[in-house]
């Protein structure tokens, strides 16, 4: 690929059917060698996160998409001359699971910024796991696992960076902060 079909690249956000974002860019990804499109549609991300949760007394680490519906490609959709490149256009819209293009028949690009934030976003996100569920201060969780196991109390502190809180159990009659992990607790 020459570096003026990279410069002319831009990022695109491109609908698809609800559930069909991983199906629609392998068939994209695929198809893209096979009709010799690849110097026209250079990359194709779905926006993730790792998500960790608690599923029968386990602690499970999945995936959630950031934007589901959606995927982001880099293309060069449009001709120097601001004419649609009917080679990539038609290629992308004939791709089974994809509805259409954000901005319609005439979509506007990602700004720079918008297209670094979200990279940005997914490359944080692959580093750690982030808790599905979220907890408040003031309510009121049972111990499922560790040493306060099966204990009941009330969260006084969300450390939401850690995926930690410290609760509020009463041990012996007195009131003990203790400190533990989101996927540790459920909601009482």
């Amino acid at each position: 690929m020459s570096d003026t079909q990279q410069e002319k690249a831009q990022w695109f956000v491109v609908q698809t059917m609800s559930g069909q974002e991983n199906r629609v860019k392998q068939s994209i990804e695929r198809r893209r060698d096979q009709e010799d499109v690849a110097d026209l549609v250079l990359e194709v991300v779905i926006p993730t996160e790792k998500v960790s949760e608690r599923r029968q007394g386990r602690r499970v680490t999945s995936e959630r998409k950031l934007y589901p519906g959606y995927i982001l490609m880099k293309a060069c959709l449009f001709e120097a001359d601001g004419q649609p490149n009917h080679r990539a256009w038609y290629f992308i819209r004939e791709t089974q699971g994809i509805i259409g293009f954000v901005g319609g028949e005439r979509p506007v690009p990602l700004s720079a910024h918008e297209v670094e934030e979200m990279l940005t976003q997914c490359r944080a996100n692959e580093e750690g796991s982030k808790p599905k569920v979220q907890f408040q201060i003031g309510e009121s969780v049972t111990i499922r696992d560790g040493a306060f196991e099966n204990f009941e109390g009330v969260i006084e502190n969300v450390d939401a960076d850690r995926g930690k809180l410290r609760v509020s159990v009463t041990i012996f009659g007195r009131s003990t902060p203790v400190e533990v992990e989101y996927w540790q607790v459920e909601r009482a």
